[in-house]
C-alpha cells in the first residue's frame, strides 16, 4: 500500500467503508435469521453471536494492526470506537425526533445495566495500561484482557438473567421500548430471509463475514498510510476516522431499530458492542505476542475516559427521561454532542 498514489488510497479507503456498511447490514439480517432458527434466542451463545458479527470490522483492523506491529493503531480504534459508537445514539435520537427524545421513550432499565457494564469493561482497560509488560501470562497476553473478557461473559449473562427474570418493576408513562431482541418477531416487518434455507442463510452469513473481515485489513493498511502521510498520530486517526468507517453498521442497524419503535434495542445494541469490543484486546495480544494495553499511552487513557463519559451521559439520560428535545434532539444528546467534541479537541493537548 505504501506505494500507491494517495487518492487511489483514499478511494480504496471509501470502498472498504461501503463494503463494510453494506456487509454490515447483511450480517444483522442474517444473524437475526441463524439465531432464530438454531434456537439461540436470548440465551448467551445469541447474544455472544450477535456482538461477534457486530464487532467484526474492529476484529480485523485488530487482528492486521497487531500483526505488523502498529499497537497504537490497534488500541485506538478499539477504545476509540467505544466514544465513535455511542455518538451514534445522538444520529438515533435526530431520526426519533423531533416530539421526544430517545431516552424518554426507551422505556426499560436494562441498557443502564448495559452501560455499567461498559464503565467496568473500560475500568479493565485503564488498570491494565498500568500494569508492567513483565506481569503477562506466558509472556504473551495481559491479565487485563483475560480479566476483561471474564467479566463481560459474567456480566452479559446477569443481564440476561435480568432481562429474562426482572427483580423489579418500572412505570414509564409515555415509552415505547419496542422489541427486547432483534431475534423477537416484529409485527410489522417479515423476519429477515424468511423464505430462505438455513444453508443459504448461513452461506450470506460467511460471504459477509468474509467481505467484513478483508475490508478491515484495506482500512487498516490505507488508513495507516494516509494518516502517516498527514502526519496525523496513529491514535488519533484510529479513534476518529477509523472509528466512524468501523461503526458504518452500528449506523444502520440503531436507525432500523429505531424507525421499527425499537428504542431500547438501539441503545443496548450499542453499549452491548462496545463491552464486547473490549474484549479484543485479548486477541491483540495473542496476535501481536505480547500485551498491548501497557503500550496504550496517554491518548488512549483520554478516549477510554471520554467512552466512560458518553456511556455515562446517555445512562443518565434513560433514567432522567428528559421530555423535550431542541433541533430534533434530547439534552443528553447535545450535552454527549459537546463532551465529544471538547474530547476530540483535548486529544492534540494531551501530553504524549
Amino acid at each position: 500500500m505504501a506505494g500507491l498514489g494517495s487518492p487511489f488510497l483514499l478511494l480504496i479507503f471509501l470502498a472498504a467503508s461501503a463494503a463494510t456498511w453494506m456487509a454490515g447490514v447483511a450480517l444483522s439480517k442474517t444473524t437475526d435469521a441463524l439465531d432464530t432458527r438454531l434456537g439461540l434466542g436470548d440465551e448467551l451463545g445469541g447474544l455472544i453471536l450477535l456482538s461477534i458479527a457486530g464487532s467484526l470490522p474492529e476484529l480485523a483492523i485488530t487482528i492486521s494492526a497487531a500483526a505488523s506491529g502498529n499497537l497504537s493503531l490497534a488500541a485506538g480504534n478499539l477504545i476509540g470506537g467505544i466514544a465513535i459508537q455511542t455518538m451514534v445514539l445522538l444520529i438515533c435520537d435526530f431520526v426519533v425526533g423531533p416530539s421526544r427524545p430517545l431516552t424518554y421513550l426507551v422505556g426499560a432499565l436494562t441498557p443502564v445495566l448495559e452501560g455499567l457494564l461498559v464503565i467496568m469493561v473500560v475500568a479493565g482497560v485503564e488498570l491494565g495500561a498500568l500494569l508492567k509488560e513483565s506481569t503477562a501470562i506466558g509472556g504473551r497476553v495481559s491479565p487485563a484482557s483475560l480479566g476483561i473478557v471474564v467479566v463481560w461473559v459474567v456480566g452479559l449473562y446477569v443481564i440476561n438473567r435480568a432481562r429474562k427474570e426482572p427483580r423489579w418493576s418500572v412505570s414509564m408513562p409515555g415509552s415505547h421500548p419496542g422489541r427486547h431482541r432483534r431475534t423477537q418477531p416484529h409485527p410489522e416487518q417479515p423476519h429477515p430471509y424468511a423464505g430462505a434455507s438455513t444453508a443459504r442463510v448461513a452461506l450470506v452469513f460467511g460471504a459477509a463475514c468474509a467481505v467484513t473481515l478483508v475490508a478491515g485489513v484495506l482500512l487498516e493498511k490505507t488508513g495507516n498510510s494516509l494518516a502517516d502521510r498527514i502526519n496525523v498520530n496513529g491514535v488519533i486517526f484510529g479513534a476518529t476516522v477509523l472509528a466512524a468507517a468501523t461503526a458504518l453498521p452500528e449506523i444502520s442497524s440503531g436507525i432500523a431499530a429505531v424507525r421499527l419503535g425499537d428504542h431500547a434495542l438501539a441503545i443496548g445494541d450499542i453499549f452491548g458492542g462496545n463491552a464486547f469490543q473490549v474484549c479484543l484486546f485479548l486477541v491483540a495480544d495473542l496476535v501481536a505476542g505480547k500485551p498491548v494495553l501497557p503500550s496504550s499511552g496517554h491518548l488512549n487513557a483520554w478516549l477510554a475516559a471520554l467512552g466512560v463519559a458518553l456511556t455515562a451521559v446517555y445512562g443518565f439520560g434513560v433514567v432522567g427521561r428528559p421530555q423535550r428535545t431542541h433541533g430534533r434532539l434530547g439534552p443528553d444528546s447535545l450535552l454527549a454532542l459537546t463532551v465529544f467534541s471538547l474530547g476530540i479537541a483535548g486529544l492534540f493537548f494531551v501530553a504524549k
